[in-house]
């Protein structure tokens, strides 16, 4: 380490800071519905006779889309292509979904026709050949259709006007192949073979049946036409928005439709605010009072961490959502681990070195260095569990992944940079030199003194911690057997919808108004998005926008005033389809963990990890399942979370195991475990208090959603420190002694610290006056 590396370190930390501070002051977050409110409609394309769904075709409907998203009028509207066949669009402002659905998401399936033949016996439906359709006209009368000549595509413009005789009609002009099918059409109308009508069919519905004129046999046809149909006003200048914004080449089919109230989302960000501004109170008066000076530098350093998070965040264009608001809020407790981490690296240091006078900055310089594989290695887990949530989730929980990954480079940067720059800063101060105790790791702090006064044998029983974890984890399981699990309607598909009413209703009362209504099965629960007041959730099986209106009707009767603040529909496929990719994106998360920790450690190592972080998300699961909590997209979000931090927490204690037993491969492997679990035991507890109180506050102030969120991530924590203690370590040691590594084929062990000076290595040690290195 060269003598200039902290002045480069300062001047790249000062960079970083004015950077991220010009983008936050530039730019504003990108608010996702859940938080703005407004309709978000994902479509799904489907085949036709004549085109394939496919991401061709797609984006095709998706110009077409936006064309009747920008008739609509609305302000900043997104729609975007997901995979080859769905669109999503977002509406900000919109709480109509029934208009928006209606405008946006018709198939616009305009097609022309020959009438081959009038009033057609039903029955004989069954002997239409290729491309025939039998369809009632205007009148009730079935005609025989020919194939269709012109679609929407061969169409140009479309305007609505009133006639000489006060009927609205809908002038078309068309264009390409349209012009030509169209003149082929009126041929085959005018040559005697047919009944001389034209059927025009929009979504399989005859609008218009005219019989051809005269003057329209003689000139061909021509490039345009007249549709009537007995039209109102709204009628044809709807149908002719529709025409002019272009027919969907393909069908589509609205397999997820969600609006939310704008009052939610002002809720959960105040709520989520709140949680935020007391969580860092407490987290950070918790580090002060620990580690004093440093622990101030923390502090700072944390501050620094939110303004980099959401620098990165705008500057990227990325949009916040309600779980990616928790993933913030949830990361700022995380970013206080690696300071924690090398914090207690100091202290060890500090405790080898009393009576140097360069004691306090070298030790704390040498914590950040011994500190460094830990904080890189289990920060690469929980990048790789955000990366999986990226790539499969969908919606609100994919914004998680994407705000969970940009946390996490945030707290490296924070840790590793500016913290550093802080504290070595403080202790390289002669007034903090003089005066040790200020510094905050001149002692060893109440754990670690606890334990070196009882130091505790926690592998002697390894067999019992596991027979222990498989007990749990069975009782655990038992409660998705017996109870099952309460998933949410993204998972299950149905209609969810949330109410504030005028007068408190009791749900009992909700549930028999519903009966009443003909919807005996809905599931009626309280909810509380703000923390503060009380809604009512109803959840059903698919239905009907009518049939919504009903339910929102029974409600009115028995609680006043009713506003509707979130409604949420999705079709049974879709909610197949994430559960699927739920199931796939944790079956992947621990594949990769595996292969990267069996690269970093050992096999061994790896399978202990991971199977120490299954049993605890199968804990949590569990917990769940027995409570009859929801378990919703926020809680694939948090599980995915508890996966990084259980991980996080293990990987410490294995780097620790790694460190003590290169340093000593004679000692028994139990003894070199303990030790390592032993030491690391002041970094999990602080770790764990510190992150505690950001999710205690999120728990108690953030409103459901974001309440569940927290106490899964309170249990996932809590279960993870023990787990790692108890199970990981255990499993690691009785894999080990199982197969233990060949020493013969290992490579002789280098020392990991040779580059730094830690009175240790022997690059950095001084010979005596006898020439013996000390």
């Amino acid at each position: 380490m060269t003598k200039s590396a902290p002045f480069w370190r300062a001047i790249v930390a000062l960079a970083i800071l004015a950077g991220t501070f010009a983008l936050a002051y530039t730019q504003s977050a990108q608010l996702g519905l859940d938080l703005r409110g407004g309709t978000q409609i994902v479509m799904e394309t489907q085949d036709t006779e004549r085109v394939k769904a496919d991401a061709e075709s797609t984006d095709r409907a998706l110009e077409v889309l936006r064309g009747r998203v920008d008739a609509l009028g609305v302000s900043e509207p997104t729609i975007t292509r997901s995979g080859e066949r769905r669109i999503i669009v977002e509406l900000p402002g919109v709480q109509d979904p029934e208009k928006a659905a209606e405008t946006i998401g018709s198939t616009a399936q305009l097609t022309f026709h020959d009438v081959l033949s009038t009033d057609v016996a039903p029955e004989s439906a069954d002997q239409l050949t290729e491309g025939q359709q039998l369809l009632p006209d205007e009148t009730g009368a079935n005609l025989l259709l020919g194939p269709t000549l012109v679609d929407g595509d061969g169409l140009s413009d479309a305007n609505a006007v009133i006639d000489q005789t006060n009927q609205w009609n809908v002038n078309v002009e068309f264009s390409g192949d349209g012009q030509s099918g169209w003149q082929q059409l009126v041929q085959q109308a005018c040559s005697g073979t047919s009944t001389g009508r034209i059927a025009i069919v929009l979504d399989q519905e005859v609008i218009s049946s005219p019989t051809v004129q005269a003057d329209l046999c003689t000139s061909g046809g021509g490039g345009q036409t007249s549709i009537t149909g007995n039209f109102g006003a709204a009628e044809a200048q709807d149908l002719a928005a529709l025409i002019k914004g272009g027919a969907l080449p393909v069908d589509v089919e609205i397999i997820n439709q969600s609006t939310i109230g704008p009052t939610l989302g002002k809720a959960a960000i105040d709520a989520s605010v709140k949680a935020a501004i007391i969580g860092i109170a407490l987290t950070g008066l918790f580090i002060v009072v620990v580690y004093r000076l440093l622990g101030l530098m923390a502090t700072l350093a944390l501050a620094s961490y939110a303004l980099i998070s959401y620098g990165l965040l705008v500057g990227i264009g990325s949009t916040l959502t309600l779980p990616g608001l928790a993933g913030f809020v949830l990361a700022i407790g995380l970013a206080i681990d690696a300071n924690v981490l090398t914090f207690e690296r100091a202290r060890e240091e500090y405790v080898r070195r009393q009576g140097d006078g360069r004691a306090l900055p070298v030790s704390v310089k040498t914590g950040f260095e011994k500190a460094w594989s830990a904080i890189i290695d289990s920060n690469v887990t929980t990048i790789i569990a955000a990366g999986l949530l990226f790539f499969f989730a969908t919606g609100p929980v994919k914004g998680f992944g994407v705000t969970l990954a940009i946390g996490t480079i945030a707290s490296m940067v924070s840790a590793l940079v500016i913290a550093r720059v802080l504290s070595e800063w403080a202790a390289n101060r002669r007034f903090v030199q003089k005066r040790p105790k200020l510094s905050g790791v001149s002692s060893s702090g109440a754990v670690r003194r606890w334990l070196e006064e009882r130091p505790p044998n926690l592998t002697k029983r390894s067999g019992t911690w596991l027979l222990v974890t498989v007990v749990v984890a069975a009782v655990a399981l038992g409660g998705v057997v017996v109870r099952g699990l309460e998933l949410g309607v993204e998972f299950t598909g149905g209609r969810l919808l949330e109410y504030s009413t005028a007068k408190t209703v009791d749900v009992d009362d909700a549930r028999e108004a519903l009966s009443d209504a003909g919807f005996p099965h809905a599931v009626v629960q309280e909810s509380s998005s703000d923390g503060i007041e009380e809604n009512l959730t109803v959840r059903v099986d698919k239905v009907t926008d009518e049939e919504a209106d009903a339910i929102t009707a029974a409600i009115s009767e028995i609680g006043g005033e009713t506003t509707v603040e979130r409604d949420e529909q999705v079709t049974a496929s879709l909610g197949k389809e994430l559960r699927n990719k739920a199931l796939w994106a944790f079956a992947i998360a621990i594949g990769a963990q595996m292969l990267y920790l069996a690269w970093r450690f050992r096999w061994t190592f790896a399978l202990a990890a991971q199977i120490s972080m299954v049993t605890v998300v199968l804990v949590v699961l569990g917990v769940f399942a027995w409570w009859g909590k929801q378990i919703d997209g926020v809680f694939l979000a948090a599980v995915l979370s508890i996966i990084g931090l259980e991980v996080n927490d293990t990987i410490v204690a294995f780097d620790r195991i790694r460190e003590h037993r290169g340093e000593n491969r004679k000692r028994p492997l139990r003894e070199v475990v303990n030790d390592a679990i032993t030491s690391t035991l002041p970094r999990t507890v602080n770790t764990g208090l510190g992150a505690i109180f950001i999710l205690a506050a999120l728990a108690f102030l953030g409103g459901d959603s974001l309440t569940d969120f927290a106490i899964a991530l309170l249990l996932g924590l809590s279960l993870g420190m023990l787990s790692t203690v108890f199970t990981a370590s255990a499993l690691a040691i009785v894999l080990e002694e199982r197969w233990p590594e060949d020493e013969a084929k290992k490579p002789k062990a280098s020392d990991p610290y040779a580059h730094i000076d830690d009175g240790r290595s022997p690059k950095y040690r001084k010979p005596d006056d006898n020439g013996a290195v000390v």
